[in-house]
């Protein structure tokens, strides 16, 4: 069985991303998955994060039968600013790592990483293989952080790769300019689950009093999203009720629309209880704005809608979209997506359905998995 160390950008609990659908996925493999490390500052914005500093030490939790999730050491902050503060944490990191490593049995695992500043922590783990699966253009986040030097240890890890995957073909074509070896696998969807909102579902209680049609909105309400050409609709269509499910990401201003009528936030929800949601919407809602990290970005709300064969409008960006635009509807401006939204709510002929259902059974998580697998095997990485 192939021992694997992963070094997550996202905690294993409540939001199954791309990390954690991979790591469940890998066959004969034993898995450590860290969460990733909580800055020694956020406690200041966020209460729950002193828990997370105190129980950083606390022994594993098992979360399915081959993978257990850690904790990392509290990290200084400034880390994406100041290239000797990195390295700091990095060497406290792998130092913790590699008492994990030896309490499993563990020697030479295939080191699995998911962020940039993992450059200054690979030398000081020991590995047989380092896999890079890069989901974001780190740099473009904004906040407490130099992006060039983002960009620059970025590079130097892939470098330093045996393989590097990419959710999205621009990031996939710059780190190829380190590892020629870089392949573009975009995100997925939990097929099985998903598809589920393409049958009749039970109507949850805090949609009972929001009237049809519904056009919904799954995922973190952050800085990308556009939300200026959903404010534009809804005026546009009082008898629309828009919805977002989600939550609410610090800095984004949503007064505008939360002072219409028609427009929801009923918050973030369980992950199982999507399908209920979804099928009670009658258009599912792809909204990013035009900026870096929307262009790099491969949503995996897009492929879950996929998979349920329900109507769907879509920003043009990410690039991923135009793929699928024989299927779905494209707007490319704010009078435009109101207008693509009216076309959605008729968007509902069988055959079209079933194209989108398809869709989405080629893009499951057990497909994206499985083209990894099949790469790293041809290389005896795994």
């Amino acid at each position: 069985m192939k021992q694997i160390v992963c070094l997550a950008t996202s905690p294993w609990y409540p939001i199954p991303t791309r990390k954690q659908q991979v790591m469940r996925r890998l066959h004969d493999a034993e898995v450590l998955y860290f969460d990733p490390a909580v800055s020694l500052l956020a406690p200041l914005k966020d209460r729950s994060a002193a828990e997370k500093l105190r129980a950083w030490k606390a022994p594993g939790q098992k979360v399915t039968d081959h993978v257990t999730v850690y904790g990392l050491p509290p990290v200084w902050p400034f880390y994406n600013k100041y290239r000797w503060i990195n390295r700091r944490n990095q060497r406290r990191a792998a130092a913790w790592i590699r008492q994990v490593m030896e309490r499993h049995g563990f020697e030479k695992p295939v080191l699995w990483v998911y962020s940039p500043v993992c450059a200054d922590l690979v030398e000081h783990v020991p590995h047989s293989a380092l896999v890079y699966d890069c989901v974001d253009r780190h740099s473009a986040y904004g906040g407490l952080m130099d992006p060039a030097l983002v960009d620059r240890m970025e590079l130097e890890l892939a470098a330093r790769c045996d393989m590097v995957f990419a959710t999205a073909e621009p990031l996939c074509r710059r780190l190829r300019e380190a590892n020629p070896r870089a392949a573009f696998i975009p995100n997925g969807a939990d097929d099985a689950l998903f598809r589920q909102a393409a049958s009749p579902r039970p109507l949850p209680a805090d949609l009972a009093d929001v009237p049809e049609p519904r056009l919904g909105f799954v995922g973190a309400l952050q800085r990308c999203i556009e939300y200026g050409w959903v404010e534009n609709a809804a005026r546009r269509n009082p008898g629309w009720s828009f919805v977002f499910i989600g939550g609410e990401k610090p800095g984004v201003d949503l007064s505008a629309l939360k002072a219409l009528p028609n427009v929801s936030f009923l918050g973030l929800k369980p992950h199982e209880t999507l399908p209920d949601y979804l099928a009670n919407f009658q258009v599912l809602l792809n909204l990013f704005d035009d900026s870096d990290l929307s262009r790099d970005v491969s949503p995996l709300k897009f492929y879950e809608y996929l998979a349920t064969g329900k109507p769907i409008v879509s920003t043009p960006q990410p690039a991923q979209v135009q793929a699928y635009a024989s299927i779905i509807q494209i707007a490319r401006s704010a009078d435009e997506f109101a207008d693509r939204c009216a076309e959605a709510l008729d968007d509902t002929a069988p055959e079209r359905t079933e194209a989108r259902l398809e869709a989405g059974r080629r893009s499951s998580w057990d497909a994206r998995v499985g083209e990894m697998e099949e790469t790293l095997r041809a290389m005896g990485i795994l």
